[in-house]
């Protein structure tokens, strides 16, 4: 971590495949993680430098959201594998602990705008995959 880039408190809300690299590569870029997933095996996919903390809990439930310190994130990522259940912690981090920064994996492309009209960033891996797929069909990739 850069001398100027201030250590950031992460909140990240699922530890499947795209939520463990998240973790392993914020906590090795010298940040403090807290990883929640309500299956504690989910914990396996963090590499053994991972330095942050582990939270068992249903992100669906309010007290889950306070466990984790949400009160002091700087940035939360909402990427467990339900979209209602992605928007719920977005909604709360948002309002209810004034998150500035909320990411939420959002699976429906309909339902990109509703985050988005509240503040939160999407990533959507379908509305990704157009994208790349587009690219493949016009020869507009990079070889």
């Amino acid at each position: 971590m850069s001398k100027k880039q201030k250590s950031k408190y992460i909140v990240i809300f699922g530890c499947g495949r795209l939520g463990s690299l998240i973790a392993n590569l914020a906590s090795s870029s010298g940040h403090s993680v807290v990883v929640v997933d309500k299956n504690e095996y989910a914990f396996h996919r963090l590499n053994s430098e991972f330095s942050g903390f582990t939270v068992v809990g249903d992100a669906a439930e309010f007290e889950t959201l306070k466990e984790c310190g949400m009160e002091k994130a700087d940035m939360v990522f909402a990427f467990t594998n339900d979209d209602s259940t992605n928007f719920f912690i977005s909604m709360n981090a948002r309002y209810m602990f004034n998150v500035e920064n909320v990411i939420a994996r959002v699976y429906d492309p309909e339902r990109i705008k509703i985050f988005e009209e509240n503040g939160i960033k999407t990533i959507c891996p379908a509305v990704l995959m157009i994208e790349k797929v587009k690219e493949f069909i016009t020869g507009s990739e990079e070889d």
